[in-house]
């Protein structure tokens, strides 16, 4: 999970994910520099799950979760934001599938879209994107990998790691590897209340100007192709730490 000023919405998404944990678990919060008590806020719960970094200055979130994702150290990682919910039996139903099939690098789920006051705005996401697809066309085109409905296997993570410095956005480049080294299984039961609202990163980028979007796009493609040649010539380190 990372962290920046997010203390309004935070101690509800902490709580709905350390319900699920289990003994071993491991809940990895990267705060990014927040000023707001964001920090002293997850302190204040101290769970024995919790794991706390402190990022020195303002890294960004691609930054930040490119870090948690290298000191993560369990097989499966679960990407998380501070403003979300999960609900019930999320972990259980994408360890499930990581579990049935060595080959699947990635599990998404459908969520709920909620506002500030936890309304819902609409009760399927991809339904709003016009259904799950995890080619990477489809991601080029209109993503619909969002990280905080999305969980890695952490054999992903030896090719996806590190992030590219010019990387747009984690998620995106995330699902696109895995649909091309591994297997994608979307969920389509919701398992996460996805809160839009004023302050939160993915609705300014919804507002984004095309000609930044089209630019994102063709950013990310060129460092997929880069990557993956690099990974079939065996010439990326793959550090994972």
């Amino acid at each position: 999970m990372t962290v920046f000023n997010g203390r309004e919405f935070l101690r509800e998404q902490l709580d709905s994910v350390l319900a699920q944990l289990h003994q071993g678990d491991e809940l990895l919060v990267i705060d990014d520099a927040s000023t707001d008590g964001s920090l002293e806020s997850v302190r204040s719960q101290a769970p024995p799950q919790l794991r706390i970094i402190t990022n020195a200055h303002n890294l960004g979130v691609v930054r930040s979760f490119g870090r948690g994702l290298a000191l993560a150290s369990h097989d499966v990682v679960f990407l998380c934001d501070q403003d979300d919910v999960w609900l019930p039996g999320k972990r259980a139903a994408y360890v499930a599938e990581f579990e049935r099939d060595p080959a699947t690098y990635a599990v998404i789920s459908d969520c709920e879209v909620i506002d500030g006051e936890g309304k819902v705005l609409a009760p399927s996401f991809m339904a709003t994107r016009g259904g799950f697809s995890s080619s990477v066309s489809s991601t080029l085109w209109r993503n619909r990998f969002i990280g905080c409905a999305m969980a890695v296997r952490r054999s992903l993570l030896q090719i996806a790691l590190p992030l590219p410095d010019s990387l747009p956005m984690h998620d995106m480049w995330l699902g696109a590897l895995a649909s091309i080294f591994g297997r994608v299984i979307y969920l389509p039961h919701p398992y996460l209340r996805y809160r839009r609202h004023g302050g939160n990163y993915t609705q300014r980028r919804s507002r984004m100007p095309w000609q930044r979007r089209l630019a994102w796009r063709l950013t990310l493609a060129s460092l997929l192709a880069l990557r993956v040649v690099r990974v079939r010539l065996g010439l990326e380190p793959s550090r994972t730490s």
